[in-house]
């Protein structure tokens, strides 16, 4: 049996993975010089109280957990494939809760989550590309959640100097240790309440044209270079 296979049938396993993950995301930020850009937005909605969508790439997810503030809930949405909920255990490390769900299953009960959530003053987590792609492509859903719940999306990302690219989907960055490293934020995206069809595309647009411009421009600043989205 292929290790792939132990791992996906042993309960054992799978939370052995997920907690050697967390030790290597904390090892990775401890040995790593970190710095942060355009970050005011993040630390006055903080400080404010005020819920928002939290927007990144799947394929920059490992060291998300490290960019934000642990004194504040955050639930991210996570898709119920068994990759996801190796995510969803690894991140719960930090404190960071999870939904269940993504555009193709559970999507009716994420969303109702995530409303729910973001009403009683609490921040969520979205990757618009995710669970399966296209890469680097925003979805619509997470500009129709920031409608219903009138709340910003703030896009974010991270980048080191040193790092592997995966050959996956997403081009998952495996950011290594010793690293100059630093998170990128966006400005706050916000989606109208009465946005029509238009209004709202316009909205998903800038999504992903500022998560896209905020990864070239972290990649850029660690002297790297910037997987292009997909076709």
């Amino acid at each position: 049996m292929s290790w792939a296979k132990r791992i996906g049938k042993s309960e054992g396993l799978r939370g052995l993975l997920c907690w050697l993950g967390s030790l290597y995301i904390r090892f990775v930020f401890l040995t790593g010089r970190w710095s942060v850009v355009n970050g005011g937005h993040a630390q006055a909605l903080w400080n404010a109280g005020q819920p928002f969508i939290l927007a990144f790439w799947h394929g920059r997810i490992l060291m998300m957990p490290r960019s934000w503030r642990s004194s504040v809930p955050i639930h991210m949405l996570i898709s119920q494939h068994r990759d996801g909920q190796l995510i969803a255990r690894t991140v719960s490390h930090f404190g960071i809760d999870t939904v269940q769900g993504s555009t193709t299953r559970g999507g009716s009960a994420a969303l109702r989550a995530m409303l729910k959530f973001l009403k009683n003053g609490e921040c969520v987590g979205i990757t618009p590309d995710g669970p399966k792609g296209p890469r680097m492509r925003a979805s619509d859903g997470i500009v129709a959640v920031a409608r219903l719940a009138q709340v910003p999306i703030l896009p974010a990302t991270f980048a080191t100097s040193r790092r592997r690219l995966l050959s996956s989907w997403d081009r998952f960055a495996v950011a290594l240790p010793f690293s100059t490293g630093i998170f990128v934020w966006g400005d706050p995206i916000l989606v109208p309440k009465e946005a029509g069809e238009t209004a709202m595309e316009a909205a998903r647009q800038a999504v992903e044209d500022s998560l896209n411009a905020i990864t070239r421009d972290a990649d850029a600043r660690v002297g790297q270079d910037t997987p292009e989205p997909a076709s």
